[in-house]
């Protein structure tokens, strides 16, 4: 089935500003709430944020098999559910509603009214119900750079990394949409030179710029998924700030990796990108010839995205500051290949299982994609435009996250995931 909402002449009847994340070419999914407090699934086109629950009811998906209601919901799980024919049809379908050539809906007032929204008339939600969360370590700069922190500046990347997609299990329960801030969090930490643990807030807490992606029902338990169909079954990708304690990790990651430093808060972008979307931004994958993966994990053809990303840091009184540029692309294993390890074992995937990349570190050093990394463990502090510095993320800091890809016809964006950081909550 074609992808004719991808067509790079449409334009549509709703205003849509120049350098937009979101044009008629990319109609992403979230959730929002709208000013009569009637929560729905919706699209976005500009700054405009579009009901579909309104538009399945008005007759405009008529032809396309859908479950009553299933807009009407404060998840996407259930439309995810129905699989990627249904979702490229629905996306189709909005793109000839809000081209600029088709008078159905732009000439219907009172449908318009239910229909569309101004952005900053609704309150955007988290857009899946996460079941289950993965955290992948897929950036060879990134994990080169703490290999060289860590362990042997010569033999920076463990045994096993280029080999596997190396990952552990994060906490849904702590998963949150951009916009809802997160508390510096308590744990033990070893300081420097002491023997004894203590126990008090963090004192090392960094952004991980990431991305995820939201899968839908995959396989059964005990079924493989092969790299070659993995992609069948991924809904779209978000941005991730994956927050980290890095003193309370460094004090318990042994010997069974993350744990509190980094189920305190993990911040996902609201509006869902679809892969049908990104296609028009393939690039060329991931050079895996020394070694070569196993015969499970090996693929062909072009399977990563060109997706700029940066990160900002603004202090609670002052100007954000850039502080990171990086890509997508420069990720050693991509999500297909990702995804066909998570199912080697027969573990099965659910619809609304995110899988986050890891860090997405450059090979420069204003590419690296964490504060870790940034300030070389607090070697090296960034100053921001106040002339203040940053070793690691302060108390009322936000941090901004954005990430695009764009060619010479058309621009898809990811909008921003922001998190600000409150100060530890006091013991009473």
């Amino acid at each position: 089935m074609p992808i004719t909402a991808n067509d790079v002449n449409r334009t549509s009847w709703l205003e849509v500003e120049e350098n937009s994340d979101f044009p008629i070419q990319n109609i992403p999914f979230g959730v929002f709430i709208t000013s009569d407090d009637v929560i729905t699934i919706g699209t976005r086109i500009g700054s405009y944020a579009i009901d579909l629950s309104a538009l399945q009811q008005l007759g405009y998906f008529d032809g396309i098999e859908l479950t009553e209601g299933v807009f009407l919901q404060d998840t996407l799980n259930d439309f995810i559910a129905a699989g990627k024919k249904t979702w490229r049809l629905v996306r189709n379908r909005l793109a000839d509603i809000f081209d600029a050539n088709n008078p159905h809906l732009r000439d219907n007032a009172s449908h318009r009214e239910a229909v569309v929204f101004h952005l900053a008339d609704v309150q955007v939600q988290i857009p899946v119900e996460v079941g289950d969360f993965t955290d992948f370590y897929s950036s060879r700069e990134h994990a080169t750079n703490v290999g060289k922190m860590f362990r042997d500046p010569n033999n920076a990347l463990l045994p096993n990394w280029l080999h596997i997609p190396v990952g552990y299990h994060g906490r849904s329960s702590t998963v949150v949409p951009s916009g809802v801030p997160v508390h510096r969090p308590y744990g033990q930490t070893l300081p420097k030179g002491e023997t004894q643990p203590v126990f008090g807030p963090s004192k090392r807490v960094d952004f991980e710029l990431e991305t995820a992606f939201i899968t839908t029902c995959a396989n059964s338990m005990g079924e493989r998924l092969s790299v070659e169909e993995a992609e069948d079954h991924i809904f779209g990708m978000v941005l991730l700030n994956d927050w980290s304690a890095r003193d309370i990790q460094t004090w318990e990651y042994v010997p069974l990796g993350p744990f509190l430093a980094k189920n305190f808060g993990s911040s996902i972008s609201p509006w869902i990108v679809t892969l049908d979307a990104l296609e028009p931004f393939r690039t060329a994958s991931p050079v895996q010839d020394d070694p070569k993966p196993l015969p499970y994990l090996q693929q062909e053809g072009n399977h990563a995205f060109d997706i700029d990303l940066e990160v900002g840091i603004l202090p609670e009184y002052g100007e954000e500051k850039i502080v990171s540029k990086s890509n997508f692309k420069h990720l050693y294993w991509t999500m297909s290949q990702q995804l066909a390890h998570h199912t080697v074992n027969g573990c099965k995937i659910n619809t609304g299982d995110l899988m986050g990349s890891g860090t997405i570190s450059g090979p420069t050093a204003d590419s690296y994609g964490s504060m870790l990394e940034l300030t070389w463990g607090g070697q090296n502090p960034l100053t921001l435009h106040d002339g203040s510095s940053r070793t690691f993320i302060e108390d009322n800091d936000t941090v901004i996250m954005r990430g695009f890809c764009k060619n010479e016809n058309v621009r898809i964006g990811f909008g921003e995931v922001r998190s600000k950081l409150l100060p530890a909550i006091p013991f009473e």
